[in-house]
């Protein structure tokens, strides 16, 4: 469990936190197996004998006084009775985990008097798209061979195909049996049937230890439906050439989550769906429409600007609601170049718990390693989230994947997480006096109840945090948290400095502008407080300190916010941008834990004098720096890309690709290893090979809006600092 603030000193009051400029809240990674610290967790049993407050319900911590009969909350100033019994376990506190350390992990006993092996049985469904191609198919079948290797004893597998109909797979016979179901072509709800009445679920749902090769064998039988028999089918011919209807991916996840939630409790704790489409659902109830990118994109009309796509139906939206209910998760694997709506369809996995992953590209598709990572690596299932603060303070807003308590006001439920999941959280006062002088310091307490873990890992013990006055990477995930959210639902109180406006209300012009004087505000604000530039002392002579000179937390913050603009989620649509994948960057962003997204936006570029020797660990991203370096080896890490970049001035003596068993393929490997998804590996000679997709992350010789330009970077500092002169004028 990891929580990283944006500043490591909190605001006095709201005026103090105005003329800081910068946002104050959280981010938490709750099941991070070490804390931001790097230390780990005291584990102990007896998490329901842990006392809580009658008035807040805190916890007892160790940052509570303990008295001779009772206890005094941290959080709200309460004092809290003790029971004998409690008293007497605390008389020694070595053996407390809770009066040791800041960090537990203490465990529940189990609810209920059902069988409890039976309930934790973890459960997963692929659902496969037949309205594809033999390409397709072939990656799904590689991805799902790879998901048999990663799934835990006891899992229990489904195998069901969708198109024109929905196909359930029997695979516990010596011959795996499949029924189908056929859409009606005029179906605007449910099936007429259940498939529990086609086929018992507990028939459907093979155990893997014991059916992992007839669940392999019937994944070579899944073949493509063909146009005619999608046609006949749907009794629809061809418009100009185009075939309607064939995938009723809106029917059939209806359906399966119906199918799965007679067991849920009973069967499972909880079930994950794989949804692998190869294009938009176009039969059935919750079809979309993709006319609309082309209509939109090809008007000249004041939308055409417009960061993304709103949804078009709340179909999958409310679908989501109803998985939760159900113990559904939905992950969605769209493997296509074509617009599939994903604005529409994200709802179903995000808001259900899952992700939505996006390959425009079959030949170099990471998606079996990534469902292999994704499998292996600790997860849990079902989990309570809630951050409580103490009395002068309180949550602003929260963001991340999950779903509110219907009931309790700042309770989060989460249906899958696992140890890269992260949320964010900004702060208000909860009075105008802010602090109170001399009281006790501001209280933090999180608290994550989760009921399934498979399997541990290594503790990640990465480098502390707590030292910085100001967290740049945590500021820029509140940032990021705040554009996303506002680019959903466009209210502008939600944002008080308005760093990023949401594009659906005002276009991704207007946003970039907002979060350029976010900066511009910031710096005025930085220079007035420390005496370099003042409020109406200044003029166009003033020399305004925009690289945070007297500040070393704050001076990666301008590159930041430059390659935030220049990010696909925040460029301009003539730029090339399609808005599918600001849909996979907004849904992949919102997820991520500070320092990945920090890689994300503003990659990690070190150069190597040999593939055993690192020369600087970072540079600037820019052409400049790779020729003053005089490095002829550059590893540039942007988050899902990794890049191996050879100079024209390479010794051709240096190996190439670099060996298996150097340090560079070493560092790599590691990388790849501590990713959430498989970044896609390249390797580039540059006196050999096209440069262009290691170019494109030279950004500092860019200017915002996507053009070649000899200034870039130190353009756009001139365009903050002349910025400054005319706030403070």
């Amino acid at each position: 469990m990891a929580m990283r603030a944006t500043v490591s000193r909190f605001p006095a009051d709201d005026k103090t936190l105005e003329a800081s400029g910068l946002p104050w809240g959280v981010t938490v990674t709750p099941f991070a197996p070490a804390d931001e610290r790097g230390d780990t967790p005291l584990y102990g049993s007896g998490g329901h004998l842990l006392p809580r407050c009658e008035n807040c319900w805190g916890y007892l911590s160790a940052l509570c006084e303990i008295e001779r009969w009772g206890w005094t909350c941290a959080l709200c100033g309460s004092f809290i009775g003790l029971d004998s019994a409690t008293l007497d376990r605390y008389t020694q506190p070595q053996e407390c985990p809770e009066l040791s350390s800041s960090f537990i992990d203490l465990e529940l006993p189990a609810e209920g008097s059902g069988d409890g092996e039976m309930q934790t049985r973890p459960v997963y469904v692929a659902a496969v798209d037949l309205s594809s191609s033999e390409e397709f198919l072939e990656l799904v079948k590689s991805a799902l061979l790879a998901a048999l290797e990663a799934l835990v004893p006891g899992s229990l597998f489904g195998l069901v195909t969708f198109s024109h109909k929905i196909g359930l797979y029997d695979v516990q016979g010596p011959i795996a049996v499949v029924k189908n179901i056929f859409i009606p072509p005029d179906l605007e709800d449910r099936l007429p049937v259940d498939l529990e009445d086609v086929m018992p679920l507990l028939s459907f749902l093979a155990p893997v230890e014991t059916c992992k090769d007839r669940i392999a064998a019937a994944l070579e039988t899944l073949k493509p439906t063909t146009s005619w028999e999608r046609t006949t089918a749907a009794g629809q011919g061809h418009n100009d050439g185009v075939l309607l209807g064939g995938r009723g991916f809106g029917v059939a996840m209806t359906a399966l989550i119906d199918y799965l939630s007679s067991e849920y409790g009973s069967t499972f704790a909880l079930a994950r769906v794989f949804a692998f489409m190869s294009g938009p659902p176009d039969y059935g109830s919750g079809q979309l429409d993709t006319r609309r990118y082309g209509e939109q994109y090809a008007s000249k009309r004041e939308d055409a600007d417009l960061a993304l796509l709103s949804e078009q139906t709340p179909f999958y939206k409310d679908l989501a609601a109803v998985a939760v209910q159900a113990g559904v998760c939905v992950d969605i694997f769209a493997i296509t170049d074509e617009y599939t709506d994903l604005a529409s369809l994200k709802y179903l996995s995000i808001e259900s718990g899952g992700s939505l992953f996006l390959y425009s590209n079959m030949d170099d598709s990471t998606l079996p390693q990534d469902m292999y990572r994704m499998l292996s690596r600790p997860y849990a299932f079902g989990c309570i989230l809630r951050l409580r603060t103490s009395s002068d303070f309180k949550l602003g807003y929260s963001y991340g994947h999950f779903f509110p308590d219907p009931q309790y006001e700042n309770v989060q439920h989460i249906i899958y997480c696992d140890s890269f999941a992260t949320y964010a959280y900004d702060f208000e006062f909860a009075n105008s006096n802010g602090f109170f002088r001399y009281t006790e310091p501001p209280v933090l307490q999180l608290a994550f109840q989760y009921s399934i873990v498979v399997p541990q890992e290594d503790t990640d013990t990465s480098e502390s945090n707590s030292a910085r006055s100001v967290d740049p990477e945590a500021t820029l995930s509140i940032l990021v948290h705040k554009a996303l959210t506002l680019l959903e639902e466009n209210d502008d109180d939600k944002l008080p400095t308005k760093v990023i406006l949401a594009s659906l209300k005002e276009g991704v012009r207007e946003g970039r502008l907002l979060l350029h004087d976010w900066l511009v505000i910031l710096t005025a604000q930085y220079n007035d407080a420390h005496g370099l530039v003042q409020s109406g002392a200044v003029n166009e002579t003033s020399r305004v300190d925009v690289a945070f000179s007297q500040c070393p937390q704050l001076q990666s913050m301008p590159r930041l916010i430059f390659a935030l603009l220049r990010n696909p989620l925040l460029r301009l649509h003539e730029e090339g941008i399609h808005p599918d994948f600001r849909i996979y960057l907004q849904c992949l962003f919102s997820a991520l834990e500070p320092i990945s997204l920090q890689l994300a936006i503003y990659p990690l570029l070190a150069s190597y004098s040999t593939p055993d020797n690192l020369a600087y660990p970072r540079h600037s991203l820019s052409r400049a720096a790779l020729l003053t370096s005089g490095s002829p080896i550059f590893l540039l890490d942007a988050f899902t890309n990794l890049i191996v970049y050879y100079s024209p001035s390479a010794d051709l003596s240096l190996p190439f690709p670099p060996p298996h068993d150097c340090l560079l393929r070493t560092t790599i490997n590691k990388l790849k290893q501590e990713r959430c998804i498989t970044p896609k590996l390249t390797f580039i000679r540059g006196a050999e090979d096209d440069a262009s997709v290691f170019e494109r992350y030279l950004i500092e010789e860019q200017n915002v809006d996507g053009f070649s330009s000899l200034m870039g970077f130190d353009s756009f500092l001139e365009e903050i600092s002349q910025g400054v002169v005319e706030f403070l004028k």
